[in-house]
């Protein structure tokens, strides 16, 4: 393992780390922790939380779970937390990884804040930000080298290993061998699988997580499992060197709406339309996409849960066009029954286009065209997803977002008093308001 990689894991601080990078890392970490709370009254969350206070029982480390308050094992708490997290897609993401790196990292770096007791709220954000870092170039080395297309939990594992070794100050050796263990016990887990029958599996984050967290706990007891072939070998060597210099947490992207990203281009392409033309469902007779690949395999058009919602191109499309948004409960099961809903998603045409495949994963791209009841049609044009980092979100959205999602859930107050807990993040008043905020359970 490079020196210089060593070097970038446990040596960099908010003093070395760009002003504007450690306001992304402000940005992605309320952006995480409101989709964290809105996720909570999920089953999805709410049965990895139980199994995690049956089954993750604390030792000598106790550390709370994220929006729960019970006490588990560090592994436990990151493997409830990325899964809460995971269970509303709403979090940020990165187009070459095709995956999402937050979803993981902050739940691992939660529980080794808790467990190796970090006060500083100044290397919690500068290991934040490390942690975005390490992830993303994990996850462009796994896709660059390996043939069958993983969830994020694959590669996560090996940032939360790398945070683990940050967090505990373990030497260059047992940081090695903490990276290597969590690479080969990642969850290589197939997610097309997820995509074509849509369960609680989704997207490996919780998985990933908790094998990155014991990874770094067994190194440090001893454990061997170096090297990790994607942050040693030569042919990736090309996404190390640049530690420090690149910033690829600039790189994520910002999801305005709580389904996969592959279908946000289409939504927002029938949201488009709709505004310009003041248009109402009633008016419409017939909705057609043509997309990617990858969203056209999205392909649940009557869902009965809301990972199968959530994992459709179809459905979000339809309640676009009938409510003007999508928003957390339209992709609950109270939206499934709506019969203005139903018959656009059934009467949905999706085919996939040879140029937008091509353009993909560095560009997800689709176009809508409506047949009206009067005859006419309008179609869209080209048109990607909102909150690229190319086109990145103002401020105000993203806490619009953030009290959109988590102040049904947490209280007005209670919302307000995190948002200033994460603005205040790096000026050396240290973590306790940002940790009894996160920690306590949510309102049911």
């Amino acid at each position: 393992m490079s020196q210089p990689f060593i070097e970038f894991l446990h040596s960099a601080g908010t003093d070395s780390i760009p002003e504007e990078m450690l306001g992304l890392g402000r940005k992605w970490l309320l952006d995480l922790l409101g989709v964290a709370a809105g996720a909570t009254d999920t089953r999805m969350s709410q049965i990895i939380r139980d199994h995690a206070a049956e089954h993750f029982a604390p030792g000598q480390r106790k550390v709370p779970m994220l929006f729960d308050g019970r006490l588990v094992s560090p592994g436990g708490a990151a493997l409830a937390g990325g899964i809460t997290i995971d269970a509303l897609d709403a979090h940020d993401g990165h187009k070459l990884t095709k995956g999402h790196v937050g979803c993981g990292v902050l739940p691992a770096l939660l529980s080794f804040t808790q467990a190796e007791q970090m006060k500083d709220d100044k290397t919690f954000l500068a290991s934040l930000i490390v942690g975005y870092e390490v992830g993303t170039r994990a996850g462009i080395a796994l896709h660059r080298t390996a043939c069958d297309y993983h969830t994020s939990g694959a590669w996560i594992a090996i940032a939360a290993a790398a945070l683990g070794a940050r967090s505990m100050g373990l030497e260059s050796t047992k940081t090695r061998e903490a990276i290597g263990i969590a690479e080969y016990h990642g969850p290589r887990s197939q997610m097309m699988r997820v995509i074509d029958q849509p369960t609680m599996l989704k997207d490996g984050s919780g998985w990933g997580a908790m094998a990155g967290v014991s990874a770094a706990y067994l190194a440090a007891e001893g454990f061997t499992g170096a090297p990790a072939v994607t942050v040693e070998a030569e042919d990736v060597a090309d996404l190390w060197d640049d530690l420090g210099q690149t910033w690829r947490i600039a790189e994520q992207y910002f999801k305005h709406y709580p389904i996969c990203r592959w279908a946000q281009p289409p939504v927002q392409a029938v949201l488009d339309l709709r505004k310009a033309n003041k248009l109402k469902s009633e008016d419409v007779e017939k909705i057609e996409i043509t997309t990617f690949h990858n969203s056209k395999r999205l392909a649940k058009r009557a869902p009965v849960t809301t990972e199968e919602a959530q994992y459709s191109t179809a459905f979000p499309t339809a309640v676009a066009m009938v409510r003007g948004q999508v928003s957390p409960d339209d992709v609950m099961e109270q939206s499934f029954s709506d019969p203005e809903i139903k018959r656009l998603a059934a009467g949905m045409s999706v085919v996939e286009n040879d140029t937008y495949n091509a353009a993909f994963p560095a560009n997800r791209i689709s176009s809508v065209t409506l047949t009206l009841t009067n005859g006419k049609t309008l179609t869209s044009g080209d048109t990607e997803a909102l909150g690229d980092p190319e086109n990145p979100v103002t401020e105000e959205e993203v806490r619009g977002k953030f009290h959109f999602y988590a102040g049904p859930k947490l209280g007005k107050v209670r919302a307000e008093a995190l948002e200033k807990a994460v603005n205040r993040l790096g000026d050396g008043s240290g973590l306790d308001a940002l940790q009894d905020l996160i920690f306590a359970p949510v309102q049911t």
